[in-house]
């Protein structure tokens, strides 16, 4: 980053999808923005176009100061490059490794350096700064829903990235684990401050997690804006059924992106 400026996640692309061109354009901040879209509308592989496993023809990628991709200037840069924290609704955990041991793997990526049993020593660390460090030698199957996503996030924030993107982070767990996750990744969001982008079709996701809605509709952004002001006039029959039953305060300001 330049100077003191907070961190920020600007993108806008244009990449063909099978049936369809997913062309977004988003700007995050400080401020979490959920991602909501029917089934198919590309919001995961604006995710992994983000990340840099999708190629997109056109457009640019930035984070902060820091260009990811530019279509014009030919600048790609491998997703290890990229400093981007990504969880998978699956959670992406080792299942041959203990929970310390995945943990410990994102620090070797993130530096081939530090000794064995200094990496462990920050990744228990990391463990016990999320109330997990007594489940570190449990291999993920003998760890629960909530357990395994607060080990996720660990391994991913263990790595230092500059951004964070989450896929679906409620989606595999039962009605209660989900309760306690949202609230342990709301506290770990606003703690963090990092710019974050949320993949939900829970409308309780996006109110316990994000300040920010946009809406993907067969790869194009139709709205952005506040959940507020999204919940009150929204632009797609989707997201008038995701927000019909919940409550949220009002504010102001939807606004149309397009690529630029």
């Amino acid at each position: 980053m330049t100077g003191n400026s907070a961190p920020r996640l600007s993108v806008a692309v244009q990449a063909g999808l099978g049936s369809f061109t997913l062309q977004a354009s988003l700007e995050v901040g400080a401020e979490p923005l959920a991602l909501v879209g029917p089934n198919g509308s590309g919001k995961t592989s604006l995710l992994l176009t983000i990340l840099g496993l999708h190629k997109p023809e056109r457009g640019r990628i930035v984070l902060s100061d820091e260009i990811l991709f530019d279509a014009a200037l030919a600048i790609d840069r491998p997703t290890e490059e990229r400093h981007l924290a990504y969880l998978p609704q699956d959670f992406g955990l080792f299942p041959h490794l203990t929970a310390i041991d995945n943990v410990a793997f994102a620090l070797a990526c993130r530096s081939a350096r530090v000794s064995t049993k200094q990496r462990r020593s920050e990744a228990m660390a990391w463990l016990e700064r999320f109330g997990i460090g007594n489940l570190g030698e449990r291999n993920p199957s003998r760890l629960s829903g909530g357990e395994r996503q607060r080990v996720a996030l660990a391994r991913a924030l263990a790595s230092s990235p500059k951004a964070l993107l989450l896929d679906e982070p409620t989606a595999s767990l039962d009605v209660e684990a989900r309760v306690e996750v949202r609230a342990f990744l709301a506290e770990s969001i606003r703690s963090l401050g990092l710019p974050t982008i949320l993949v939900t079709h829970d409308a309780m996701d996006v109110e316990a997690l994000a300040s920010r809605v946009a809406v993907l509709e067969k790869g194009h952004v139709v709205a952005c804006g506040l959940l507020s002001d999204v919940r009150r006039a929204p632009p797609t029959s989707f997201a008038s059924r995701l927000f019909s039953s919940s409550t949220v305060p009002k504010t102001s300001g939807i606004a149309s992106p397009s690529l630029q």
